[in-house]
């Protein structure tokens, strides 16, 4: 193992130490704060029905090609409905993005 193989495997321990924190640590504060919770589940709450409602109207076709890969009926299916997922809270953020400009351009 030289020195390369070493910083790969710290660089994995960083980034796992700092996945954690960044879930471990606002659940700790918010502890004190139970609405911060509460407003926090219904976002997760909010984000699982989006995945649930873009899993069930995803197809499970499955090509030759992606077989070759070990793609199955239920993996296109899951693949299908997080690109769906991906794909509404994108249009759902440029939304956003567009009344929010709107909005501040009519209150000057």
């Amino acid at each position: 193992m030289d020195g390369i193989d070493i910083f790969i495997y710290v660089a994995y321990a960083l980034i796992l130490i700092a996945a954690a924190s960044a879930v471990i640590l606002p659940l700790v504060k918010s502890l004190g704060q139970p609405k911060t919770l509460l407003t926090g589940g219904i976002g997760i709450a909010g984000l699982l029905v989006v995945y649930l409602i873009s899993w069930g109207v995803s197809g499970d076709e499955v090509t030759s090609i992606y077989r070759q890969f070990g793609v199955e009926e239920i993996g296109s299916k899951r693949i299908g409905g997080a690109l769906t997922t991906m794909y509404l809270l994108i249009l759902l953020a440029v939304i956003g993005i567009v009344a929010s400009e709107i909005r501040t351009l009519f209150n000057r």
